[in-house]
């Protein structure tokens, strides 16, 4: 991205006064996105007419420090911006005009002025869009910054890449498939990429590098077109049984639709069978899509797939195949699940408001890493199928709808430990105690897998006014499509991942 800075502008950042606030987010703004800041060469003019000899020397040798831009097209044979612009003999008015044809021109993506007749001028070229004040030009550029905002346990940590020890033997396996690894860890972390990393003794665990790409996918036979994706670059898992693996895609999944991305995708060299990692992400909608010239299978998850391409799924395989996306047509039940504060808490960790000491040492918990997870309860309802939605509400204090996910088998009426152990196994760690204290009467088994949480948690009260409960509820409740409208509306949740 080139951005031009007006005369009076780059005047005021390089003099010796206190650069104000807005200013200084802005060119914090640019720098983190790496443009290119450029003076216009007429520009030069405007610091030669300077009266005073010794500032318009120091002004102009710190102007020279700048990239100036290259040939910029001229406006004086262009009859009708002339026109448009009223041109006159006046020289500060030609270095205006100048700049703003250089944007007209496209020589450059935008003109940042405080000049008001700039600004006026430009409306009328219809670049209103393109020539901005400082405040303007702040609030367009931030909307371009990653959305770094990513909930995740405290256990696991979002750091920078350059924290981390190459040496570590975790990298082990990497350095002998890639014998560039090395190299290019170091240059990706003097590009200051960021990575979410787990870490135990001061050991790594588990680690995801990624980055957002605006460009071609290298694969054949068919390469994809340039596009702005979410490429995992480095996944691997060291620690088993924390289903880090799980908690690591939840954070991409949510990384790239926070960044407004449909599609995240990554390359790895399958290896047999029973390779773990292809296990993991073909499982949660990442498809072969063919092989880059290295010879590494190339595996794309879509996150906003077409009408078409969901047409004739039914419920569970839309929820599998393009999760986190889920049908919630009127054909498909609804339900409100009360759970206590402390189960809560388990399955959907990252709303607790504060670790446990077993979590700020570095450990998880398990069953809040998940995506498929599992719940145990004594609902009597018969209703409750595959594809059903279930809405999570906390119960006791701070009482809430706050979290939804799609059913995926049920289990009723189970008596026998084995049983229950044997369908919650890799979901949802419940104690030997709690299952039997569980199954002192017949229970339900929910496997389901979570989808998202409400953006807007709804308050109890709330749900009252919605008309969505009539009661606190004590057991699993279904609600009717009409009221799952309201909750869906107030709830904040995003549609366009509901297909119906």
């Amino acid at each position: 991205m080139r951005v031009v800075l007006d005369t009076n502008i780059f005047i005021y950042r390089e003099d010796h006064s206190v650069i104000p606030a807005e200013l200084q987010n802005l060119l914090r703004v640019l720098n983190k996105l790496g443009a290119s800041i450029l003076l216009h060469p007429r520009s030069l003019q405007d610091i030669d007419r300077d009266p005073n000899v010794r500032r318009r020397e120091i002004v102009r040798s710190k102007a020279m420090s700048y990239p100036i831009l290259e040939v910029p097209p001229t406006y004086e044979n262009d009859l009708l911006f002339s026109q448009a612009v009223r041109d006159t003999s006046d020289p500060n008015d030609k270095v205006d005009n100048s700049l703003l044809y250089a944007v007209y021109r496209n020589s450059v993506n935008f003109l940042v002025t405080e000049d008001k007749q700039m600004l006026r001028k430009a409306k009328l070229l219809r670049i209103g869009e393109r020539v901005l004040s400082i405040a303007e030009a702040r609030k367009t550029f931030e909307a371009l910054l990653p959305n770094e905002l990513v909930r995740h346990p405290w256990a696991l940590r979002d750091d920078y890449v350059y924290n981390l020890d190459v040496a570590d033997s975790f990298f082990d396996s990497l350095k002998q498939e890639y014998p560039e690894f090395v190299g290019w860890f170091n240059g990706i972390a003097s590009q200051g990429r960021r990575c979410w990393v787990y870490t135990l003794a001061g050991r790594i665990g588990a680690l995801l590098i990624y980055k957002i790409e605006d460009e071609n996918i290298d694969v054949l036979p068919a390469p994809l077109a340039k596009q702005k994706r979410l490429k995992l670059c480095t996944f691997k898992v060291g620690y088993t049984g924390y289903k880090i693996g799980e908690l690591l895609i939840k954070l991409a999944v949510q990384y790239a639709i926070n960044n407004g991305l449909s599609e995240i995708y990554l390359t790895h060299f399958t290896k047999s069978a029973h390779d773990e990692l292809f296990d993991l992400i073909t499982e949660y909608g990442f498809l072969p899509i063919g092989k880059n010239r290295r010879g590494e299978n190339v595996f794309l998850k879509d996150l906003m797939p077409s009408a078409e391409k969901v047409a004739g799924l039914m419920p569970t395989e839309i929820s599998k195949r393009y999760w986190p996306c889920f049908c919630d047509g009127p054909d498909v039940r609804k339900f409100v699940v009360p759970i206590k504060p402390v189960y809560h808490d388990r399955l959907f960790v990252e709303l607790k408001e504060r670790p446990t000491l077993f979590e700020m040492a570095g450990e998880f918990v398990v069953e809040g890493n998940t995506i498929k997870k599992a719940y145990l309860c004594h609902s009597k309802s018969k209703r409750l199928v595959p594809g059903s939605l279930l809405f999570f509400y906390r119960s006791h204090y701070k009482q809430a709808l706050t979290a939804f996910g799609v059913v995926e088998s049920v289990y009723d009426a189970v008596s026998r430990k084995e049983i229950v152990l044997d369908a919650i196994d890799k979901r949802t760690v419940y104690s030997d105690a709690e299952v039997t204290s569980i199954l002192s009467k017949p229970a339900t088994i929910l496997l389901f897998t979570w989808h998202f949480y409400l953006p807007r948690s709804i308050a109890y009260g709330d749900l009252l006014k919605l008309g969505v409960l009539s009661a606190a509820p004590q057991s699993i409740s279904e609600i009717s499509h009409d009221a799952y409208i309201r909750l869906r509306t107030d709830g904040g949740i995003d549609e366009r991942f509901a297909f119906n």
